[in-house]
């Protein structure tokens, strides 16, 4: 049985006024990553690209452990992309062979007023084709199960995200004005050494 769930979850967060402006702090994509999720499920594969250990999900009699590859970078508009390009399912070998797995995310600052926020908004998509075991439960349930369950996902990094972004913003923030090198940001009255936003520590 061929199945698609879908899922989608928007956010608005609103900004402090920083002597650091929030865009330069976006063109930190291992940063972001770790607003997103706990930094210990979190491999760095390269600059860009990421390898998230998610939790255990619960689907109907499975118990499913995926691990997802993202990309995550910023374009000079300041757009921030995340895309899945890579998924594994691992405990189930018959649901991993038949599993799709599609995410797309952006995040961008907005100027409302005299006000900055950043939008954004993801987008999930997973298509599997399910074990006999289930070819007799009827289709409604089980697509009311499984788009519930992606979007309780969405949901939880969207929670994460809120409450830990801006702590970590205003921490950069910190580190950029005290560091002795550039953190993606010259400060008005200093240097403008790191104009690009990329600093030759990954985590400043």
């Amino acid at each position: 049985m061929q199945t698609n769930f879908t899922a989608s979850q928007s956010v608005v967060i609103q900004v402090p006024e920083e002597v650091v402006p929030i865009q330069h702090y976006l063109r930190q994509p291992r940063r972001l990553i770790h607003a997103l999720t706990d930094p210990s499920r979190v491999e760095q594969l390269s600059n860009q690209c990421f390898r998230l250990k998610m939790r255990s999900l619960h689907f109907l009699m499975l118990k499913l452990q995926p691990t997802v590859d993202m990309k995550v970078w910023a374009t000079p508009d300041g757009i921030v992309h995340i895309e899945s390009v890579g998924c594994e399912i691992r405990g189930v070998d018959y649901i991993n062979q038949r599993f799709q797995l599609q995410l797309q995310g952006q995040l961008y600052p907005a100027h409302r007023g005299q006000k900055t926020q950043l939008e954004g908004r993801a987008d999930l998509k997973v298509s599997v084709e399910l074990p006999p075991m289930f070819w007799m439960t009827p289709r409604p349930v089980i697509e009311a199960t499984g788009n519930g369950l992606l979007k309780s996902v969405l949901l939880s990094v969207k929670q994460r995200l809120v409450h830990q972004l801006i702590t970590d913003y205003r921490h950069w923030v910190k580190l950029a004005i005290h560091s002795p090198r550039p953190q993606g940001y010259a400060p008005e009255g200093t240097t403008p050494l790191a104009i690009s936003g990329v600093s030759s520590n990954p985590d400043a």
